[in-house]
């Protein structure tokens, strides 16, 4: 399979942050803007955290919390798992499906480069097989 860094260009290294002082309700604005499940938490350059749909619902929607009342920083998840560019797509839904997270910052040294979902990794290895199916079918035939 190829590297993580690949699917990163189909995103054009676009990713969308919040800052650990902004409110989960501003947060959940975000998510549903772009229609995705997780965004990056950054403080000025530095990655601090994820905040995903799967921390809100556990630890706001479930316990009655109000989302403009609580800051990204008490809900986010601040060890956060990354990964290198080179990092090969399997490796990286091995890691997802171990640790039982479905995104994952990409980073380069201390540089944010993206952040890729089981998604984007499911669409390629989907992709990389029917490659790999129509190949051996013009093989078979010719």
């Amino acid at each position: 399979m190829k590297p993580i860094g690949t699917l990163l260009k189909h995103t054009h290294g676009q990713f969308w942050s919040v800052t650990p002082e902004d409110s989960v309700f501003n947060a959940l604005q975000l998510l549903a803007k772009h229609e995705v499940g997780a965004l990056i938490v950054m403080q000025g350059d530095k990655l601090v955290g994820v905040l995903s749909e799967r921390d809100y619902t556990r630890k706001v929607a479930l316990q009655g919390k109000n989302s403009k009342d609580i800051t990204v920083a008490s809900i986010m998840t601040a060890q956060v798992q990354t990964v290198a560019p080179g990092t090969g797509t399997r490796e990286c839904m091995a890691l997802m499906r171990e640790k039982k997270f479905r995104h994952l910052p990409v980073v380069e040294g201390d540089k944010v480069l993206g952040m890729i979902s089981i998604r984007d990794i499911m669409d390629d290895i989907i992709d990389d097989n029917e490659r790999t199916i129509s190949d051996l079918e013009t093989y078979i035939k010719s």
